[in-house]
């Protein structure tokens, strides 16, 4: 998971000072504008910038990009500028522009815990787990109730096959957040991975109940009710699950996007193919 950074405050804040508190032995090299220009200047900027966020809410990356350039052009000090755009390549898999944007906004304030965050999600999708752990850490050092870091290093450490810690980072994610819905999914999974079936079963449960349009965690109940013998319960649950997301079909999503791990792949496989 990325987190996008708001871009006004520091926009302003920036050019009140003329310079932020983290940028203080670079101080910005624009030009302050006189007071009767600021503020057409900062809506201007306002005005880019939520064009850039309703371009990535409708998920056209490149031309958010292309908002975020034309920000850092206006204004290169601007380190939420900068993480922004890396957002942007990370939603189009251009993950090695993307770090480099984090690199900028890290040198620029580099106290701010969201581009090592979003740094670390980069590396992930590069596959260099142990240093998107390492940026996970530090966010934790800056902040250490941060959810979306111990559900981004859960996800990491699972891809290293570290299940109990993964399992411990999941259920503190879950627990700092309550609705951060996939935090508790990834921990029920992971309880299934490392053989604590009841358990898991019992999360899955909860989850459906209080989520009820919660497809992942309703396929996962299928699988797992399915190796356990229930299989018409296991039936029901598809039913609902494919009512609402049809990708569960695909075994190759699961494993390779969705990223189940390989104890719940193979009792949905089991599940798909009547064995």
């Amino acid at each position: 998971m990325i987190r996008l950074v708001a871009t006004l405050l520091l926009i302003c804040s920036t050019w009140l000072s003329g310079s932020t508190n983290s940028l203080a032995d670079n101080p910005p090299t624009e030009v302050v504008p006189s007071a009767a220009n600021l503020l057409n200047f900062v809506q201007e900027m306002g005005t880019i910038a939520d064009q850039a966020f309703e371009a990535t809410n409708k998920g056209d990356f490149a031309q958010a990009e292309t908002l975020w350039t034309d920000l850092i052009e206006k204004f290169p000090q601007n380190p939420a500028i900068w993480s922004n755009r890396g957002n942007s390549r990370v939603s189009q898999n251009k993950l090695t522009d993307a770090i480099a944007d984090y690199d900028q906004a890290i040198k620029l304030a580099p106290d701010a815990p969201d581009p090592y965050l979003n740094r670390g999600a980069a590396l992930e999708g590069l596959g260099k787990y142990e240093e998107a752990i390492a940026n996970y850490n530090h966010v934790l050092e800056l902040d250490p109730k941060d959810p979306v870091a111990y559900g981004n290093r859960g996800n990491a450490e699972s891809k290293l096959g570290q299940w109990e810690q993964a399992i411990e980072d999941f259920k503190t994610a879950a627990d700092l957040a309550p609705q951060y819905v996939f935090a508790r999914a990834n921990y029920a999974l992971a309880l299934y991975q490392v053989g604590k079936t009841d358990d898991a079963i019992r999360n899955m449960r909860h989850l459906v109940r209080k989520y009820p349009t919660f497809a992942d965690m309703r396929a996962a109940l299928t699988a797992a009710l399915w190796v356990e013998g229930n299989q018409g319960e296991a039936e029901s649950q598809w039913v609902s699950t494919v009512g609402l997301d049809t990708r569960y079909k695909n075994i190759d999503w699961v494993e390779n996007v969705r990223h189940w791990p390989p104890k719940m792949v193979a009792a949905l496989r089991k599940f798909l193919e009547l064995k």
